[in-house]
């Protein structure tokens, strides 16, 4: 159990996920868009650097074609009880988030969300395959593969770098 599970999708593209209010969205929209994936949570100690750097890095790269989805869940200490569309409430007002924050999904064990398992075979860290805690990143390329994986102590301002790198303005 939590090893690296395969799974058939080459790309995030391939991947049907749920936004804040239940509906359905085609991961496909994000062709050709370099992606960062991360999972929140609001009470976590993470929560504030994490939410002000992602909206700040979201706010300089985002007419360059850099997208942030925001994956709530509430595995590592109940840390985000809220529902989505609280989260989503919370993120825009208090972060002024304009990137997705998207349903509640679960990182690991069985039930793990589909999307997730991709995001994971893709890249283990330094838990193995399993997601460690709250703001784990993932930055995906424009067509849809993982390129690196940072754990919760990496800031978003941190992986600046990379991020220009894969938008191809380093």
């Amino acid at each position: 159990m939590g090893g690296n599970q395969s799974v058939p999708e080459k790309s995030i593209h391939e991947f049907t996920v749920k936004d804040a209010k239940g509906k359905d969205v085609d991961l496909s929209i994000y062709k050709g868009k370099v992606l960062l994936v991360v999972n929140v949570a609001s009470k976590c100690s993470f929560t504030d650097s994490n939410y002000t750097q992602l909206t700040e890095v979201y706010s300089r790269y985002k007419d360059k074609g850099l997208e942030i989805l925001a994956f709530p869940c509430n595995q590592f200490l109940h840390q985000e009880p809220a529902t989505s569309q609280e989260v989503q409430e919370f993120a825009c007002t208090r972060y002024k988030a304009e990137y997705p924050i998207f349903q509640k999904i679960r990182c690991n064990g069985s039930d793990t969300a589909p999307v997730y398992k991709f995001l994971k075979s893709s890249k283990t860290g330094f838990a193995g395959s399993r997601i460690k805690w709250n703001f784990t990143k993932f930055l995906l390329d424009r067509e849809g593969r993982v390129i690196q994986r940072y754990g919760s102590s990496t800031s978003p301002l941190s992986i600046e770098g990379d991020i220009k790198k894969a938008l191809g303005i380093a």
